[in-house]
């Protein structure tokens, strides 16, 4: 699998429209609000002493984070639907796993993003764990079947056999 494509996030237009518009606001009338905030504030006087202005521009902090989250990724992400046949695991795809080769311990879950994936409350149990996660890494390109080991994050290193693959539908 190519950089590129490890590196791709994969978007629903509709989630990728969402970004794009929550970019928008933050980016245009959002900036102009914080700013705002921020001379309200300095015209108050002492800085150091003045509450509303570090909140302002902590806020304003948080802000330019998110705005550079979100053209981060929307500059790598790969708009599309879900594959309507899912051969192999990839973004979009539903999957299910058994640790160890044991058919009674799975786990089923969405590669992606909950975010990128357009989940909101309503589908809040569903599982999704990123393509860029240990177990993501270890399954992105394999098929039904196909057995695979990855380290988890405490260093443990867990066998997983893929037992089911298919289009994620919400």
């Amino acid at each position: 699998m190519s950089e590129t494509t490890t590196n791709a996030i994969w978007l629903t237009q509709e989630a990728y429209d969402k970004l794009q518009g929550e970019l928008d606001q933050l980016s245009g009338p959002g900036r102009a609000e914080v700013s705002q905030k921020i001379a309200r504030a300095r015209d108050e006087g002492d800085l150091r002493e003045n509450g509303g202005y570090h909140a302002a521009r902590e806020e304003q902090g948080v802000q330019e984070a998110r705005i550079r989250q979100l053209a981060d990724m929307l500059r790598r992400a790969q708009v599309g639907e879900a594959p309507a046949n899912a051969d192999e695991v990839g973004p979009g795809t539903q999957v299910t796993i058994a640790f160890d080769g044991d058919e009674s311990d799975t786990d089923t879950f969405v590669l992606g993003s909950r975010e990128l994936l357009g989940l909101d409350e309503s589908v809040s149990d569903t599982n999704v764990y990123s393509p860029q996660s240990p177990l993501g890494a270890a399954i992105l390109g394999k098929k039904k079947g196909d057995a695979v080991s990855y380290v988890a994050p405490n260093g443990r290193s867990i066998d997983v056999t893929i037992v089911k693959v298919e289009p994620f539908q919400s």
